[in-house]
């Protein structure tokens, strides 16, 4: 009885538990945007809705969240060649975009006051601005992710017999600019 209980666990796979935490992450949120995205059309559907124009700033923020998913994917790819100095070039540029991203919004929630587009008002309004604001506290996670993930390269942790961190974190990034692009085709096709 003993040796077989000893054989299930040892067939058992073994999962890493920051890969579990990190896809427990992203299951989380994806049900968190669900939620609010249900909730929208819900509410959209009582009447009682402002219907305004979107900024240009989040079609930017689209663009950014592209490159800057093409930048985290060639940082992997950089990774598992040991092209260490394209792997951090690579990471830093993503960073970066991560930043300019997060700048957009801004900038896109600026012009939405300049336009008396404000979170207290009509519920189309304040569904914006929190599941915009939602998707960019993901998003400054995500960037903290790559931070940690360029000083590991810039600490040589990062390379093809390590790719741990490079893989959650260009998984995790690969999800906030799928969920930014879903997010900004739904709250322009729904207004």
């Amino acid at each position: 009885m003993m040796v077989s209980v000893k054989q299930d666990l040892k067939e058992q796979p073994n999962i890493n538990p920051t890969k579990f935490v990190v896809w427990l992450l992203i299951v989380a949120s994806v049900m968190l945007f669900a939620a609010f995205t249900s909730a929208y059309i819900v509410r959209r559907g009582e009447g009682n809705w402002l219907t305004f124009d979107i900024p240009v700033h989040f079609v930017i923020s689209v663009v950014i969240a592209i490159l800057s998913s093409v930048t985290m994917q060639w940082a992997y790819t950089m990774a598992k060649k040991d092209e260490l100095a394209s792997l951090k070039t690579s990471l830093m540029i993503t960073f970066g975009l991560g930043v300019a991203f997060c700048v957009s919004q801004l900038l896109g929630w600026k012009a939405l006051v300049a336009n008396n587009i404000h979170f207290v008002g009509n519920p189309s309004e304040s569904f914006f601005y929190v599941i915009s604001g939602v998707h960019l506290a993901h998003m400054v996670g995500g960037i903290i992710f790559v931070l940690v993930t360029l000083i590991k390269a810039f600490q040589l942790n990062v390379h093809k017999k390590n790719l741990l961190t490079i893989n959650l974190c260009t998984t995790y990034w690969h999800f906030l600019g799928i969920t930014w692009i879903y997010l900004y085709f739904f709250l322009l096709l729904n207004r």
